[in-house]
């Protein structure tokens, strides 16, 4: 299987943009050399045509005439390949030209232009309408047309020599840059191969995570080793909570085994009559009964532990909160006529949901047993659901009842917790309510906070996102 390296991308990445820079400079380099080079080809070029202007001149006859002194002709650019050139009269006349000259290097506009003469590649400028330096009495002013042209050859040799110099120097810095770079990227990843070193030692019997400081002080892995080790505390966190769980629910499911197996064997220990068999079979059938129901709420929040973690359906209805909470107050008129508890109900506005009912239900139904159950006979219970400014909709249960201690306050949701184990048994329940009821709150988006004065009661909050007005369009209540 390939696999990918960093390290690998990084020499890349270096060698790329080295080789890039040095082809930029190649390119650049050449590219000026050329321009001023031509540039300076041109002005000699220029200098030149002109500098033929002051070689015409009248001659000495009656009448004079205009002649070209060819004697005072300067050399040519290039002594391998000569000079063009041209000089005519405005009204067409030649006064002179090169003997290599050839009638393609005429060009009817002013300006520079190249053209190629036996191989070669020249540059040319035409000058038009240039004075006659020389003057003679009597006569009017004249004027010139000049045509010149050099080699580019030269230029093209010292471009080529420009650009192999540049190339030179080009790779003798990659040499000696590249293999830099690869050893500051090596020791630039050496923190990281320390830190993966350091989450090495990790294990189920070794929680501790601890980043060097030189480390810790990298500004670009400061938020990886605050990352990690914020993941470590949360795997040790669950790691203790699946273990703590396991042991919690081996312990609740030991008593009703237990007090089945020796329900059983009290029946078989000695022949017995009808009535005290199907009175014992009774005893056996409730605790099997209340061992169903422990397997039920354990496979319960398990679920519900796993919506927590994003497995939630998203193909839901859209419901009303306040409905599911007067639902759930229905399906608990008995035990609170049983223990002569009033619930109070308040609806303050409407707020919607997408979401599955019996999950509401059952959160409001294992809120409210709790307060039930930890408040006395004659009191009541107040539920109220409401929304400020816009947020989200936030349901409130507040009983009357002895309240939570301090130090069991933080607790209450966790699994198996029982604030008073004897009354909680007595009553039936698990120590699973509260912590079904957070996970599943969790799992719609919301958050469930505890507060509770110890001989005054306690008051549990809910709070869940809620469609807007826009969502709410284009959907409808079920």
């Amino acid at each position: 299987m390939f696999r990918h390296s960093i390290q690998r991308r990084l020499i890349a990445a270096v060698v790329l943009s080295q080789s890039m820079l040095a082809t930029g400079l190649l390119l650049a380099g050449v590219y000026f050399t050329h321009r001023q080079l031509m540039a300076t080809l041109q002005n000699n070029i220029q200098a030149r045509a002109t500098s033929l202007t002051a070689l015409v001149r009248y001659t000495e006859q009656d009448p004079p005439h205009l002649i070209f002194d060819g004697s005072m002709l300067p050399p040519p650019l290039d002594a391998k390949h000569p000079d063009l050139y041209l000089v005519t009269t405005d009204q067409g006349t030649i006064l002179a030209r090169s003997p290599n000259w050839f009638e393609a290097a005429r060009h009817p506009g002013d300006g520079f232009w190249t053209i190629h003469y036996n191989g070669t590649a020249y540059r040319v400028v035409r000058l038009s309408h240039m004075p006659v330096l020389d003057s003679e009495p009597g006569q009017p002013p004249a004027f010139l047309n000049v045509i010149y042209a050099s080699p580019t050859e030269g230029v093209d040799l010292e471009v080529r020599i420009t650009g192999l110099y540049i190339a030179l120097a080009g790779a003798v810095l990659l040499a000696i840059t590249v293999p830099l770079a690869l050893w500051g990227i090596r020791r630039g990843l050496l923190p990281m191969q320390r830190l993966a070193g350091q989450a090495a030692l990790v294990s189920a019997q070794n929680w501790q995570f601890q980043a060097p400081e030189e480390i810790r002080e990298i500004a670009e892995l400061e938020p990886l080793t605050h990352a990690m080790s914020t993941m470590v505390d949360r795997l040790h966190r669950s790691f203790l909570q699946q273990r703590e769980f396991l042991g919690n629910a081996a312990h609740e499911l030991k008593t009703p085994v237990a007090i089945l197996k020796s329900t059983l064997q009290a029946i078989t220990q000695k022949p017995r009559s009808s009535e005290e068999y199907r009175q014992g079979i009774a005893l056996a059938l409730e605790d099997m009964e209340r061992l169903e129901n422990l397997l039920h709420w354990m496979l319960r929040l398990a679920r519900a532990e796993q919506w927590a973690h994003g497995a939630l359906r998203r193909d839901l209805p859209t419901i009303d909160i306040a409905e599911t909470c007067a639902e759930a107050i229905e399906r608990l008129r008995p035990l609170t006529a049983e223990h002569h508890i009033a619930i109070h109900f308040v609806n303050h506005t409407g707020a919607f949901l997408r979401a599955d009912p019996e999950d509401l239900q059952l959160i409001w139904v294992n809120l409210l047993e709790n307060a039930i159950r930890y408040s006395p006979e004659g009191s009541s219970v107040d539920v109220a659901v409401s929304r400020q400014n816009g947020g989200p909709a936030r349901i409130l249960f507040e009983d009357h009842g002895v309240g939570v201690p301090p130090d069991q306050l933080p607790h209450i949701f966790e699994r198996f917790h029982r604030g008073d184990p004897s009354r909680t048994r007595a009553t039936g329940g698990f120590g699973l309510g509260l912590a079904i009821a957070k996970a599943l709150v969790e799992a719609y988006g919301g958050h469930i906070t505890a507060s509770s004065t110890v001989g005054k009661g306690t008051r549990i909050t809910v709070e869940l996102p809620i469609l807007n007005a826009e969502e709410m369009a284009h959907t409808a209540p079920t």
